[in-house]
Parts: C-alpha cells; structure tokens; sequence
C-alpha cells in the first residue's frame, strides 16, 4: 500500500533526515585509509544511541538476505555495490566506499547513502560518483506533482547512459515514511510518463547506483553484500525526498554535498 502524509507529518520526518545527514557527513570526515569497516559500524551504532534513534537495519531479514543484517550501516567496498555487511577490513589507498545509513527517530524513518574515495581515486572512479550524483539530482528535479514514478526513473537512466553506464533495476528506490522499505518501488530507468501519479505527501527514498561497466550482479558468500558481476568498482548515492505542491523536500541534504 502506497502511503501519504500529511505536511505537518513530513515536518516530523525532518529530525530523523538532518540525523542521517549528519551521521553520513561524520563518518565521510573522519572515514580514511587504515579505517577498520567494524569501526564505522561501531561509529554508527555509537552515534544512534546518542540521538536515542532505532536502527532500521540491524535486525532487518528480508527475503534477498541470508540471514538479519545484524549491523547498523551498509559498508560497499569496490565492487561490492550494495547491501556491504561490516566485516573486519582496513581501507587501503585507493578504495572506493559506499556508506548506506537509515534509522527512525520518533517513529519516522530516513534513508541516504554516499560514496567516496580514500586515499589516492583510481581513473573512473569519480567519474561514476559523479554520476550517480548528478542522477540522483535529476531525479529530485522531476519530483513534482502531476509528473509520474517513470519521469523519476527516466532521469536516472538518461544520466547513466549520457556517461557510458548500463543499469540494473533490480534493486531502486523505495517509498519511506514510518518503515524503510515500502511502496512504490522506484527503479533506476523506466520510461517517463508512465506509473505512479505523483502528488504531495509521497515520500520516497531515490538510490541511483552504478557499476563501471556491468549491470550484473551476485550475492556474496556473506549473504548480503552485492557485487558487481566482472569486478567493477560501483557508486551509490541515495537521499530521502517529500513530493509536494512545489519543490520537493531533501529530507536527508548534507552540508558537504
């Protein structure tokens, strides 16, 4: 079932995004070379129970997970691309990660991810976080009444193929409100003017992610974490909007994006 809300209960959505936001603009200062991915997740776990905020990934076990996620953050390394489980590995010089981060607060859940490079960027690599930027901006771009869930998606795939990508729809956005996960799906192409009607009080998280040069993907041995089908590094970036009856809302906007 397709959820809208009210604008007074968008406001009350507002604390858990500048918390993620927040989380995800500490973690992307202080995250480097040497950085330990259990210590992100310790880092997280530390900073939710400082707000008083719920998790909404650590006891998460949906049918495409092989066991509960048990973890606070998402940490995709390289050619992992989502859904990264937390293990015990050191970034090394030259590694490309995706931080993917969504908890509730009072009730009201937020979802955003970010992607980033320690250390020295290998040829590509911010090309292809620029592109899921720049796709994810598009994307909000188009979030307005009376446009449609394939504009969205349009726009995602316009801005992966102007830069040489292909792209796997799979796995998109995803409505938010009061649970992480709900309808509609949001995939990352579709042909505009189809689908879902947009009006104000829709609330969707929209996750444009990309692999260098594949769209195919596998679930590791861990479970959880998907990586690219030929070892191509991806990028991810992901932000939590409210449509309404002008610009949409950023829910989750960083200062340093």
């Amino acid at each position: 079932m397709i959820e809208y809300f009210t604008a007074r209960e968008v406001e009350r959505m507002r604390p858990a995004g500048e918390f993620v936001a927040h989380v995800l603009s500490t973690l992307r200062r202080e995250v480097g070379v040497g950085t330990d991915l259990l210590d992100i997740d310790a880092r997280a776990h530390e900073m939710i129970r400082e707000r008083g905020a719920e998790s909404c990934y650590i006891d998460y076990h949906p049918s495409f997970g092989g066991s509960p996620f048990g973890h606070v953050i998402c940490t995709s390394v390289n050619d992992a691309v989502l859904h990264g489980l937390p293990h015990r590995y050191r970034l090394a010089d030259g590694d490309l990660v995706s931080l993917d981060f969504a908890v509730s607060v009072d009730g009201w859940v937020a979802d955003s991810a970010v992607s980033f490079v320690v250390g020295q960027p290998r040829k590509g690599d911010q090309a292809i976080i620029d592109a899921t930027a720049d796709a994810l901006d598009a994307a909000i771009a188009v979030a307005r009444p009376g446009r449609k869930i394939g504009d969205i998606s349009a726009a995602i795939g316009a801005v992966a193929r102007e830069r040489g990508y292909t792209v796997n729809t799979q796995f998109g956005g995803h409505g938010v409100g009061r649970t992480m996960h709900g309808e509609p799906h949001v995939p990352n192409d579709g042909r505009a003017g189809r689908g879902l009607k947009l009006r104000p009080g829709l609330v969707i998280a929209i996750e444009p992610w990309f692999m260098a040069t594949t769209d195919e993907i596998y679930t590791d041995d861990d479970g959880w974490t998907l990586r690219s089908h030929d070892g191509s590094r991806g990028a991810h970036s992901e932000h939590t909007i409210a449509v309404t009856d002008g610009d949409p809302i950023v829910l989750t906007a960083r200062a340093d994006s």
